[in-house]
């Protein structure tokens, strides 16, 4: 099933991918949510696609997006989708390149199939729990290097705040938009890792999660724990996605 639901989730984010290109630098109508956050009629439009092709194939799963009201009957399905139709809303409104769809299916409160796909880059990245990570369809790995050896993390300037850090760690900072396409980039060994410290919506790192793990990243909270999906909140305790070594020199210098 993880295969099938895998080539669903791809012919999807294909999907979607034409239709924001239509949108991408054509000043799409843009407006802040209830949260402050940015959507525009690409997100939306993007959502009603998405939603109707997975839902059409697969209409006994659960359903969580980003763009649609939440529904706490997916609490009660063995299967999940979780779907972040534009991931990086506020770089696709600028017309920059890095904004994803984000796709996963979930089971059991575990991600069995994930996609993102980068449509302005035509960057496709999959896995499926009982296989390797890939991108456009060629095994990928992390980076295998410690905090010692000089490393590049993906995370805000927030981050580095002390009031995180019993000892704040000696790293280069880099940023992308799209919290999914951090994950990927750790994968496929671009950057060391990707820490969050805020809350993380499940539909931002619920593809991407799974793609860093099958392609040797250590997943987990800020805490350590693993990342599980489906929860009625819909949120993680922040996000660390780094090459293992790396993962084990930083837990203990967080402030718990």
């Amino acid at each position: 099933m993880p295969a099938r639901d895998l080539a669903l989730l791809t012919e999807a984010a294909r999907a979607a991918g034409e239709v924001a290109m239509r949108y991408w630098k054509n000043a799409p109508k843009a407006w802040n949510k209830a949260d402050a956050s940015p959507v525009t009629e690409a997100d939306l439009a993007c959502n009603d696609l998405i939603q109707g092709i997975l839902r059409r194939a697969r209409p006994d799963y659960g359903w969580l997006s980003e763009e649609t009201p939440d529904d706490t009957a997916r609490l009660d399905t063995e299967h999940q989708f979780i779907i972040d139709p534009i991931d990086g809303t506020r770089a696709f409104i600028a017309g920059e390149k890095h904004f994803s769809h984000s796709l996963a299916v979930a089971r059991n409160g575990e991600i069995t199939a994930a996609v993102v796909y980068l449509p302005a880059l035509d960057k496709l990245y999959t896995a499926t729990n009982t296989g390797p990570a890939l991108r456009d369809g060629a095994p990928i790995q992390c980076s295998q290097k410690s905090l010692s050896d000089g490393t590049n993390i993906l995370t805000s300037r927030h981050s580095l705040d002390p009031e995180h850090w019993t000892t704040p760690p000696d790293f280069q900072r880099s940023f992308r938009a799209s919290l999914a396409y951090r994950l990927c980039l750790v994968a496929d060994g671009s950057f060391d890792g990707m820490i969050t410290f805020m809350d993380a919506w499940e539909w931002d790192i619920a593809a991407g999660s799974l793609i860093a793990a099958r392609a040797g990243a250590s997943v987990s909270d800020k805490h350590g724990q693993a990342l599980r999906f489906n929860a009625p909140g819909a949120q993680s305790a922040g996000t660390f996605a780094c090459a293992p070594a790396l993962h084990r020199d930083l837990m203990p210098l967080i402030k718990q």
